[in-house]
């Protein structure tokens, strides 16, 4: 569950949720769930230049139901 985007800046950022290294596919999405937040997950997104990473919550079905524009709204305001 890995997803890259790019920024205005000319950033690509790698954008994958949390936990997904985890050979059980089921254990990593329980794994990456938020706590009491039902279909709710975190996902870290690392930038290719000098920036920080960011951790994000985000729903559902983030690597496809989220536009560029919106991922990239939630990074910002995470920075």
């Amino acid at each position: 569950m890995e997803r890259e985007i790019k920024d205005s800046d000319g950033i690509t950022w790698t954008c994958i949720q949390a936990f997904s290294g985890l050979s059980n596919t089921s254990k990593a999405q329980d794994a990456a769930e938020v706590e009491g937040e039902p279909d709710t997950y975190w996902v870290v997104c690392t930038p290719s230049g000098g920036a920080q990473s960011v951790r994000l919550k985000l729903q559902g079905k983030w690597e496809e139901e989220y536009s560029d524009e919106a991922l990239l709204k939630e990074i910002r305001t995470q920075q």
